[in-house]
């Protein structure tokens, strides 16, 4: 991996939160699920060869998103830790999350998860949540954690380096049967 690569995948992400922008999706306060492999970002077999310089370029970017639109980010660890979710303390007490004992560590939780564990001011560990919206970069499977129903979004920056990203809004179920009407906005 070199240093072109890493500016080449950091270029491709900041096309994906450009996209998340202009998409006018997130709204202030709502969840946003990360998962990640950075090893599949690479070119590598996930849970192979994980990068803290990978996970650092997506955790900037991320933050950047977060800034920008005032959403509240979780990062979701991979299947050694149950896909248990890296959150603020206090997004966990206002959501009223379940905490579990464990510290994300490259080997077991992943990259991506350990170094946000890191960055995050008082960061905890949740069993689950229920997001918003979503981005999956390298498959990492964190549909069980948006809520139903969930939106696939397609995206033109489809990858970061060799890992497929898919992304995913959620919105509220539609009740009610032929005679109900619903908002636009919740038929887009």
């Amino acid at each position: 991996m070199s240093n072109l690569d890493l500016e080449k995948w950091s270029v491709e992400l900041a096309s994906i939160v450009e996209e998340w922008l202009r998409s006018d999706y997130l709204k202030a306060g709502q969840l946003f699920v990360v998962g990640c492999s950075t090893s599949e970002v690479a070119g590598q077999r996930i849970g192979t060869s994980g990068s803290e310089e990978i996970a650092t370029i997506i955790f900037d970017k991320i933050d950047q998103l977060k800034q920008q639109t005032g959403i509240e980010v979780a990062y979701q660890c991979c299947e050694h830790l149950n896909r248990a979710i890296v959150v603020e303390r206090e997004t966990a007490i206002r959501r009223g999350l379940t905490e579990v004992t464990a510290v994300p560590v490259p080997t077991a939780g992943g990259s991506m998860a350990s170094y946000a564990f890191k960055q995050f001011q008082d960061p905890v560990l949740v069993e689950s949540i229920v997001a918003d919206a979503g981005m999956d970069i390298g498959e990492t499977m964190i549909g069980m954690h948006l809520k139903p129903v969930a939106i696939p979004l397609r995206f033109k920056q489809r990858y970061v380096g060799h890992a497929r990203v898919n992304t995913a809004r959620t919105r509220p179920k539609l009740i009610g049967g032929k005679r109900a009407e619903y908002p636009d906005n919740q038929m887009r």
